[in-house]
């Protein structure tokens, strides 16, 4: 159920503007204005896992004052979730407010591994036939605008420019900033949809100011801002000065002398020994990254104040899927959560969710109800007065009644579900899962084994209840397999060895 908890003071407000965006134009206030349609701020950081910000985790290594000072500001989600456990389907279900799995974009665009069969089918872009959100903002005379990271198709075609978006500020096929020589983050970017900068300008600072300065330029209209950062996605960059400030507070705690992995992650890869997982958040490099996201985040708040545009904007701040603590660095912890990015359970799952609506959404508000990625597109549409046509919002609920505060217009215990077919090169198991109420159950490709977990009791999804209750097992499995027949789920296919598992 959904509750609010008052901050007693407010954070304060840190002014942080690039060099060259000084205010421009004539301050105004829009509050209030029934003329004025409402412009909405859509901030997506990648792979930041739920327990990487403070309104989150008060005991987080990280400092995100900013992102706090949203979730001060409006209501907080604790059991937020995306789509899938990786980057590209996930954001086709916020673009499109469809589950992925109706067009087998199941995996990042575009990865394909093998390891005891052969992953399912892989559509590597997002279909050009289906509606987004900056086709529908587009439509209603919003002006349209992206910054940042895409990664739903690899042809021009695919992307934003050609999806409903006026001004597209670096998206393109790249999933991640990497290069050779591993300068990714630091101009030149390479990148065909943004103009290099000074040499050492550092990417989430470009993207920022691109994004400063498109609010500031068209305060005067109605406009959606898709802020989607590259950040923190590896490879861990981040300018030096962050990164010695992270490792000088380590020491300081005493951190860099505490464990940090544990090696009791189950494998499903042959032959790959112990399984390494970050348990304690001290990495500076990722550190650094988080801040330099946080301090994105208050420029774009700043900016709105500063227009006068914050009564009259809605701004949502989420991430694409959790935290990466099994692979690739293992730059972060998640626990008490288990697993991260690449794994269904919570700790691949499980994001920050927070949204500011204003005249809607009571400030330091809260809400324990689940509530998907998908359910951002009608909801948009909804608190935006654009109407909804045919199957706009076909997997996604609008989730305002909760927004207002009001859970008893809501079903709490609606299904959601998720869908990898695929072996996660950050070790995850091919699996789906199914959530109701607070009971969730995951069902393993390979070989057909079930798990429930009653996540509200074990966050940790340490005890396995199965056993104990084959009946709501039975019922939760039937409702998954109802799921996997609607969507046209595909699955794991024969590799050298013997046919994987198939769903009755």
């Amino acid at each position: 159920m959904c509750c609010y908890q008052y901050v007693a003071a407010a954070l304060p407000i840190v002014l942080w503007l690039l060099a060259g965006t000084g205010f421009a134009g004539t301050r105004f206030a829009v509050a209030g204005d029934q003329d004025r349609p409402l412009n909405v701020v859509l901030i997506l950081v990648d792979d930041l896992g739920f327990m990487d910000i403070g309104a989150n985790n008060p005991e987080t290594f990280y400092e995100t004052p900013h992102v706090d000072r949203l979730a001060a500001s409006g209501m907080r989600f604790t059991a937020g979730y995306g789509v899938n456990p990786v980057c590209s389907p996930t954001r086709l279900g916020i673009v499109t407010g469809q589950y992925p799995s109706r067009y087998d974009a199941t995996n990042f665009f575009c990865g394909q591994r093998t390891a005891r069969f052969e992953p399912a089918e892989l559509n590597c872009y997002m279909p050009t036939d289906l509606l987004t959100l900056g086709e529908v903002f587009q439509q209603a005379d919003y002006t349209t605008f992206f910054a940042g990271k895409w990664h739903l198709g690899p042809e021009p075609e695919h992307w934003p420019e050609n999806r409903g978006f006026d001004i597209n500020r670096g998206g393109w096929r790249a999933g991640a900033p990497y290069y050779a020589d591993d300068t990714g983050y630091f101009s030149p970017y390479r990148n065909p949809r943004l103009d290099d900068g000074p040499d050492g300008e550092y990417l989430t600072d470009r993207l920022t100011r691109e994004t400063v300065v498109f609010i500031r330029e068209h305060r005067d209209q109605p406009f959606f801002a898709m802020f989607s950062l590259y950040q923190v996605h590896t490879p861990l960059r981040a300018p030096q000065e962050l990164i010695d400030k992270y490792r000088a507070k380590a020491e300081k705690l005493g951190l860099d002398d505490q464990p940090a992995f544990s090696t009791n992650e189950e494998q499903v890869w042959p032959d790959a020994g112990a399984r390494r997982t970050r348990i304690l958040q001290s990495h500076p490099v990722y550190a650094a990254m988080v801040e330099s996201m946080d301090l994105a985040v208050g420029a774009v708040l700043d900016e709105l104040e500063a227009q006068g545009l914050a009564e009259n904007t809605i701004v949502v701040f989420t991430s694409d899927d959790g935290g990466l603590a099994t692979s690739e660095g293992h730059p972060t912890s998640n626990r008490p959560l288990r697993g991260g990015k690449g794994w269904l359970y919570e700790g691949g799952l499980r994001i920050p969710f927070i949204i500011r609506a204003p005249g809607v959404t009571e400030p330091g508000s809260t809400c324990d109800t689940p509530v998907l990625h998908t359910d951002l597109f009608p909801t948009l549409l909804e608190l935006t007065g654009q109407p909804l046509r045919g199957d706009d919002h076909l997997d996604g609920s609008s989730i305002t009644a909760l927004l207002r505060g009001d859970e008893t217009a809501f079903d709490r215990e609606r299904p959601m579900y998720w869908h990898y077919p695929h072996y996660s090169n950050q070790g995850g198991f091919p699996s789906g899962a199914i959530r109701i109420g607070e009971w969730k159950l995951i069902e393993r490709y390979e070989d057909g084994r079930v798990h429930l977990y009653n996540t509200d009791e074990d966050l940790s999804e340490q005890r396995d209840l199965a056993a104990a209750h084959p009946e709501r097992v039975e019922s939760m499995r039937r409702k998954l397999h109802e799921w996997y027949r609607q969507v046209d789920a595909k699955f794991l296919r024969r590799a050298a060895g013997p046919e994987p598992w198939r769903p009755e």
